[in-house]
């Protein structure tokens, strides 16, 4: 399944990383997970939230530009070698990443990492044909009062 995610370009400053926390957490809006890289002048701030649609209307009303975009959640058996095996499978296939960052939570014993494939189709397809396990809902990782 792929996952929704929300960007938002934040100049590098204080107090810019918490304009939009405060906004979600205004309207209710739980992160589940996220994400800052930064620049000298910017950062991209990346979010997957219960309701991608929801929060981006909710951002953008507040004057925030945030592009959605797809990723794929990749269950990792939480062990010495753990992600190099589904790496293994990444570059066996030839799979490009974009980019990785892990999830704040775990399923069961395992942990979960967000990759940005440039062809997050292509790779849901060639990750299941080799037994890698993705996250197929959000609901295991929502907490009470999200």
């Amino acid at each position: 399944m792929k996952i929704q995610q929300l960007s938002l370009f934040l100049e590098n400053k204080p107090r810019a990383l918490r304009v939009p926390t405060r906004i979600l957490a205004e309207a209710g809006i739980s992160i589940l997970t996220m994400s800052l890289a930064d620049t000298e002048q910017f950062g991209i701030l990346r979010l997957i939230v219960p309701d991608a649609q929801r929060a981006k209307g909710i951002l953008e009303k507040a004057g925030a530009v945030v592009n959605v975009t797809e990723v794929v959640a990749v269950e990792v058996p939480d062990r010495a070698g753990g992600l190099d095996g589904v790496l293994a499978v990444i570059e066996k296939e030839s799979l490009n990443v974009e980019y990785v960052y892990s999830f704040t939570a775990r399923k069961g014993d395992r942990a979960v990492l967000v990759f940005r494939f440039d062809d997050p189709d292509k790779a849901l397809r060639l990750l299941a044909a080799h037994g890698v396990a993705v996250v197929t809902e959000l609901d295991g990782f929502l907490t009470p009062g999200t």
